[in-house]
Protein backbone atom coordinates (compact mmCIF):
# COMPACT_ATOMS: atom_id res chain seq x y z
CA UNK A 1 0.00 0.00 0.00
CA UNK A 2 1.37 3.73 -1.16
CA UNK A 3 0.58 6.52 1.08
CA UNK A 4 0.07 9.68 -1.18
CA UNK A 5 0.34 13.37 -0.02
CA UNK A 6 -1.43 16.21 -1.59
CA UNK A 7 0.54 19.89 -2.23
CA UNK A 8 -0.58 22.60 -3.17
CA UNK A 9 2.43 24.43 -4.77
CA UNK A 10 2.61 28.13 -6.55
CA UNK A 11 4.73 28.06 -10.00
CA UNK A 12 7.36 30.96 -11.18
CA UNK A 13 8.09 30.07 -14.64
CA UNK A 14 11.40 31.47 -15.97
CA UNK A 15 12.83 32.42 -13.24
CA UNK A 16 16.44 32.74 -12.81
CA UNK A 17 17.13 29.58 -10.93
CA UNK A 18 15.23 26.10 -10.21
CA UNK A 19 14.28 25.61 -6.65
CA UNK A 20 11.38 24.62 -4.27
CA UNK A 21 10.40 26.20 -0.94
CA UNK A 22 8.19 26.45 1.89
CA UNK A 23 7.82 30.03 3.15
CA UNK A 24 7.19 31.18 6.45
CA UNK A 25 3.33 31.23 5.44
CA UNK A 26 3.73 27.14 4.87
CA UNK A 27 3.10 28.09 1.26
CA UNK A 28 4.75 25.45 -0.90
CA UNK A 29 6.88 28.02 -3.91
CA UNK A 30 8.36 26.40 -7.35
CA UNK A 31 10.59 28.78 -8.82
CA UNK A 32 11.56 26.97 -12.39
CA UNK A 33 13.77 28.05 -15.30
CA UNK A 34 11.82 26.75 -17.89
CA UNK A 35 8.78 28.47 -19.75
CA UNK A 36 5.36 27.40 -19.07
CA UNK A 37 5.04 26.48 -23.24
CA UNK A 38 4.27 23.19 -24.22
CA UNK A 39 4.37 21.65 -20.57
CA UNK A 40 8.00 22.41 -20.26
CA UNK A 41 7.61 24.16 -16.85
CA UNK A 42 4.93 21.21 -15.57
CA UNK A 43 8.07 18.83 -16.30
CA UNK A 44 10.48 20.75 -14.61
CA UNK A 45 8.05 20.71 -11.56
CA UNK A 46 7.42 17.09 -11.35
CA UNK A 47 11.40 16.99 -11.41
CA UNK A 48 11.87 19.34 -8.84
CA UNK A 49 9.44 18.12 -6.47
CA UNK A 50 10.65 14.51 -7.06
CA UNK A 51 14.36 15.30 -6.58
CA UNK A 52 13.69 17.50 -3.38
CA UNK A 53 11.50 14.94 -1.68
CA UNK A 54 13.55 11.83 -3.05
CA UNK A 55 10.86 9.95 -5.05
CA UNK A 56 10.88 9.19 -8.82
CA UNK A 57 9.39 11.10 -11.35
CA UNK A 58 6.78 8.70 -11.83
CA UNK A 59 5.50 8.86 -8.53
CA UNK A 60 4.95 12.67 -9.01
CA UNK A 61 1.26 13.94 -10.75
CA UNK A 62 -0.53 16.96 -11.31
CA UNK A 63 -3.76 16.57 -10.40
CA UNK A 64 -5.50 20.25 -11.01
CA UNK A 65 -3.73 23.54 -12.50
CA UNK A 66 -1.90 22.03 -15.94
CA UNK A 67 -1.97 25.24 -17.09
CA UNK A 68 -2.39 27.94 -14.06
CA UNK A 69 0.03 28.89 -11.50
CA UNK A 70 -1.38 27.22 -8.90
CA UNK A 71 -1.67 23.22 -9.04
CA UNK A 72 -2.30 20.79 -6.46
CA UNK A 73 0.59 18.15 -7.21
CA UNK A 74 -0.10 14.16 -5.55
CA UNK A 75 3.26 12.44 -4.27
CA UNK A 76 2.76 8.60 -3.98
CA UNK A 77 5.51 7.72 -1.72
CA UNK A 78 6.29 4.05 -1.59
Amino acid sequence: MTKSQILEIKVKPNSSQSKLECNEAGEWVAFVRARPIDGKANAELIALVADHFGIHKRNVSIKTGTTARLKRVELDME
